[in-house]
Formats: structure tokens, C-alpha cells, sequence
């Protein structure tokens, strides 16, 4: 059975047990907002399992089935093994407001994996939590077990490290678990939530408990398919094909690398296709980090120039029916490794000659925390890459070191710019305020003619002008730059109100409101709503901001976007003023 015909059966199996199928929220834009990726299934409906969102009003269903794209950096240094990933499809069903328990959410598991897909009860392994402290033995899960068939010596008890999941998060819903493994890897994972879960690690009872299940479509493939590694699935065979076809020795070593390279590639398509863009900042570092590593295990295998274009475009063809979106983002994901792989390889080559001077001079196998961040800030070397150049030359990482450095160099270079600045523009020009409502127009002008993927990714004011850069993959074309134009114009005529609200992080995106920079947020935030004057909730812009602006938008009278340029691979940066 194919991976496409898995994902079908799966969804057909639940909507006939009365499931709705909810299609895949975004790997970004994700909407719990103490995380930076969409990593597990139940991430979009997390408040639904805690109370705070009506399910039936909202959804239009109790019983719930997805198949959702999911994203983790906690496996990231397993890769190459023979089930760890980091882009995954998650298949999953959910039930909410006890619509069913226990015996219901395993008898569907057992019923979907027997009677749908032919596996025999003696081939499941079973774990169940064992209970701790505060949560007692799951006596009811271990018991549904023997009553289905299945024998004491396939069931194991398991303790919270396996058997407890969640939250995702800071906080949230989160409760016990039962496993499912085949051939001897770990399938299936039914969470029973019954718990929440706050910030201080204290457990209260939820009003209505729900189940939580998630199912990797590679893992179950590779038992279906009779592969004794993720990387033989469909999925990923003609990726490791076209790779091979290199002709480098199929040594344990390039094995690895050539993994790497497959899983990798799926993720960076996806990710690239969602907007994102590679940075030194948060979700875009991720992106950055996965992109050198697969470049990095290219260069090990000796791989000729454009190695990515051929998997780019069979990850697409593999994918394409049914995650259509990804395939019209192809020569964008393309044109973005080129330009990381070629600036990658410069700082690589400058930063590995720079590192065996210091290796030269360096007789007792340390190599400071200090030095491993200068690397970092000269050169662009990842502390990943670093950490794994010296292991290969027999070298400790000084872990700790590098980090009392990145944060004595963030201290200082904070003070120079507020030096620069005189803080945070303590005085501005009116004309410099003016230039700060008129960036808070453009990004959403920008969002309503490019797409809503587009995010800020830096900006600054003069006296001169504003300089707002955005993540973007071509040149905006001069009907589009007309027509954002016209719509800022159009605010600033309407005379629109600018309002100032102070709370959290949390509750701003939860309103809608943008903000890309959450590191650098305090606790409380101000957010600022472009709306009309008689308006309560209606808003044309709202942003996280540190201020100032003016009070009404007719203050602008005009706006002119003066140029428009690339600042890098996938970004970038328009210049414009406003009327004096």
C-alpha cells in the first residue's frame, strides 16, 4: 500500500466512523503562540481540549480527523537512523468534550490497523502508563488491552517519560498515554487528556476530557511497506535514488549524510513553500540550520553543483496531490538554497581555514566557548556546525562558553545602538514618526497585494526615509508596487485612528495582530490598531510595537515608495517616504 493510499484510507476510515475531516493548520503562522513550528496535530485545537473555544460552534463537530504537517528540531541529531524525522505527516483523530473515552478511541486503533490494513494483534507491542506521584496506574487503558485479545506479555508499563504527553508549550491540555509499537518502532500514540497543565507545572482536572492521537505516516509506511527503514518508504526512495546516482561509495558514513540530505529537503520545500525565509531569527533560523546541514552533507558526498534540483522537484511530484500548494513555491525554494548554498560555502571555506589556524595553535584538545563565537559572528558558522567540526578533529565543544559570550556580545551590542539611537528614538522627529505609521501601513498594504505569508523582517527610520524589509522571493512588479501605494493613500484620506493597548504577547496575536520578534517582547507589549475613528474591534493594521506613532493617519498626507531592491536570498527591501 502506497503512502498516498495510507492517508486515504486513514481519513475514509474515520469519516465513516463519523469523524470531520479538518484540513492542516501551517507549519508557521502557528496558533499556539509559545511555539515556533506546528509540531503535533493537536497544536490547532489545543484551546478546544482546555475549554476556551466552543468546539461545536467553531468546528462544527465533536469527532475530528486530520492529517497534519509537522515540524521538529528535538530529533533533529537523530537523523539517520531508521525512523527519526524532522517534516513529518502526522495522521490523527481527535474527540472532544467526552464525546468518546477510552474503549472507544482504542477500538478504533485496533479496528483501523487490523481490519483496514491486515496487521495481526500478535504483532503489536503496547505500552500504558504506570503512574507516578501525582497520577495514578492507567488500570482502565490495560485492561481494555487484555479484554481486546491481546496478551499481558505484549503490554508494558511505562513511566511518565514515555507515557505522559504534553503540553505543547508553555502550557496546556495534557494527560496519559498508550503506545503502539510495530516492528519494534513506535506507530501509533493515543493521548488521553484529562489534565491542564500551567506554566508551573501544576496539574488541574479539565472540566471535559478529549482524545489526542498521532500516527507518522513514514513510521506506518515503513511497517506496511516491509522496509527496516523510514528511508525505503515511497516517500523517499527516489530521493535517495537520485542522490546515489552521484556514485559516491555506500559507505555507514554516507549513509548518514545521504539521509540527511532526504529528510532535510522535504522540510525545506514546505517550509519555503509556508513564506519562510532563511535568518539568524527564530523559525527563520531553523530553516537556516536545516539548509546548511543539507548543504554541508552535499559537500561530504561531493556532490555537483545544483545537487537540490532534482529533489526538489521529485519532493514536489511526490507530494503535489495531496499538498497542492507547494507545487507553484518550486523555483522560489530553488532559487533560495542557491543563494544560501553559495554564501554557506564562502563562510565555510573562510571559516574552516580561520578554525585550523586556531587548532594549530591550540595544543591541549580545548577550544573556548569565546572562540567558537567569533567563529559564529565572523564567519556565519552556525555553533552546530562548529560543535560538529571539532568532534570530527577530536575536539570538545565549549557549550557553556559560547553562550556567556553570545549574551556579552547581545549586552553590547545593545548599548551601542541605543548609544546610536539615544535609546529607543527618546526624541524623534515628527517626520520620523510619521515614517513609523506609514511601516505599520505598508506591512499590511504589503499583506493584502502579496499574500498574508508576508512578515517583517527588519526596519529602521531616518531622517530621510523608512527602510522596511519583508520576506519575499522575486521582484514586485510596478502594478504592485502602484497598488500599494494606492491603498496606503487611500488609509492616510480615510483619516484613520491610532490606538495604543498594553498586554501580552498571547492575547495581541490571539486578536490578530502581527509580531514576528517574540524573543524580543517583554512580558507586557503595546499594540497599536490603524482603524476607523467610530470603530471598537474593527481594524485595518494592528502590530506589536514599541512606538511612536502619530494620532490620526491623515497626519502622512501622502505616501511614496522610492526603491525597492534584494537584501538576500528570498528578502526583501522596499525604501519610501512620507510628505514633510
Amino acid at each position: 500500500m502506497t503512502s498516498q493510499e495510507l492517508r486515504k484510507e486513514f481519513l475514509d476510515f474515520f469519516v465513516l466512523k463519523n469523524h470531520k475531516i479538518i484540513p492542516s493548520s501551517p507549519l508557521l503562522d502557528v496558533a499556539d503562540p509559545s511555539v515556533l513550528l506546528t509540531t503535533a496535530g493537536m497544536q490547532q485545537f489545543k484551546d478546544y481540549f482546555s475549554g476556551k473555544r466552543d468546539v461545536k460552534k467553531k468546528l462544527g463537530a465533536r469527532k475530528i480527523v486530520t492529517v497534519q504537517k509537522c515540524f521538529r528540531t528535538s530529533d533533529v541529531d537523530e537523523i539517520g537512523d531508521k525512523n527519526h524525522l524532522t517534516f513529518l505527516e502526522m495522521l490523527g483523530n481527535f474527540a472532544f468534550d467526552d464525546e468518546y473515552w477510552k474503549k472507544e478511541a482504542i477500538g478504533l486503533v485496533v479496528e483501523f490497523l487490523t481490519k483496514n490494513l491486515g496487521i495481526k494483534k500478535s504483532e503489536f507491542k503496547i505500552t500504558v502508563f504506570k503512574g507516578n506521584k501525582k497520577i495514578p496506574f492507567d488500570r482502565q487503558s490495560y485492561q481494555i488491552w487484555l479484554d481486546m485479545g491481546f496478551k499481558e506479555s505484549q503490554i508494558t508499563k511505562e513511566g511518565e517519560e514515555n507515557n505522559f504527553w504534553g503540553p505543547t508549550g508553555d502550557e496546556g491540555p495534557c494527560g496519559p498515554t498508550t503506545e503502539i509499537y510495530l516492528g519494534g518502532t513506535e506507530v501509533w500514540n493515543i493521548v488521553f487528556n484529562e489534565y491542564f497543565k500551567d506554566k508551573k507545572g501544576n496539574l488541574v482536572p479539565l472540566a471535559k476530557k478529549g482524545v489526542d492521537t498521532g500516527m507518522g505516516l513514514e513510521r506506518l509506511a515503513m511497517f506496511v511497506q516491509k522496509k527496516n527503514n523510514v528511508f525505503g518508504i515511497d516517500l523517499f526512495r527516489p530521493l535517495i535514488r537520485i542522490l546515489r546516482e552521484s556514485g559516491y561509495a555506500e559507505t555507514k558514513a554516507n549513509l548518514k549524510q545521504e539521509r540527511i540530505i532526504a529528510d532535510h529537503i522535504r522540510g525545506i520545500v514546505f517550509l519555503i513553500s509556508e513564506g519562510l525565509v532563511p535568518s539568524n531569527l527564530r523559525e527563520g533560523y531553523i530553516l537556516r540550520r536545516i539548509l546548511r546541514r543539507s548543504i554541508r552533507a552535499a559537500i561530504k558526498l561531493e556532490l555537483k553543483e545544483g545537487w537540490y534540483i532534482k529533489l526538489v522537484s521529485e519532493v514536489i511530484k511526490l507530494h503535489k496531490d495531496f499538498w497542492p500548494d507547494i507545487e507553484k513555491n518550486q523555483n522560489i525554494v530553488i532559487s533560495i538554497i542557491e543563494k544560501e548554498e553559495k554564501s554557506f560555502r564562502k563562510a565555510l571555506s573562510a571559516g574552516v581555514r580561520e578554525l585550523e589556524k586556531k587548532l594549530e595553535r591550540n595544543q591541549n584538545k580545548k577550544f573556548s566557548g569565546k572562540e567558537c563565537f567569533q567563529l559564529y559572528e565572523s564567519y556565519g558558522f552556525p555553533p552546530e556546525l562548529t560543535k560538529e567540526l571539532l568532534e570530527e578533529r577530536g575536539y570538545q565543544f565549549d557549550n557553556k562558553g559560547f553562550e556567556i559570550a553570545r549574551k556579552e556580545h547581545q549586552v553590547i551590542s545593545r548599548m551601542i545602538t541605543e548609544e546610536k539611537r539615544g535609546g529607543i528614538r527618546a526624541d524623534p522627529s515628527y517626520y520620523e514618526i510619521k515614517l513609523h505609521t506609514a511601516i505599520h501601513l505598508l506591512h499590511q498594504a504589503l499583506r493584502d497585494v502579496l499574500g498574508d505569508k508576508i512578515k517583517q523582517m527588519g526596519s529602521d527610520i531616518s531622517e530621510k526615509r523608512l527602510r522596511f524589509d519583508f520576506n519575499f522571493g522575486r521582484a514586485i512588479t510596478e502594478e504592485e508596487i502602484k497598488k500599494i501605494e494606492k491603498i496606503v493613500n487611500q488609509k492616510i484620506k480615510q483619516d484613520l485612528k491610532i490606538g495604543k493597548i498594553e498586554t501580552t504577547y498571547e492575547e495581541a496575536i490571539k486578536q490578530g495582530c502581527l509580531g514576528f520578534f517574540k524573543e524580543k517582547y517583554p512580558k507586557k507589549v503595546s499594540i497599536f490598531k490603524i482603524s476607523p475613528k467610530e470603530a471598537k474591534k474593527d481594524f485595518y493594521s494592528c502590530e506589536i510595537c514599541r512606538g511612536p506613532h502619530v494620532q490620526l493617519t491623515s497626519e502622512l498626507k501622502s505616501f511614496k515608495i522610492i526603491k525597492q531592491e534584494s537584501v538576500g536570498a528570498g528578502v526583501r527591501r522596499i525604501k519610501a517616504k512620507v510628505e514633510r
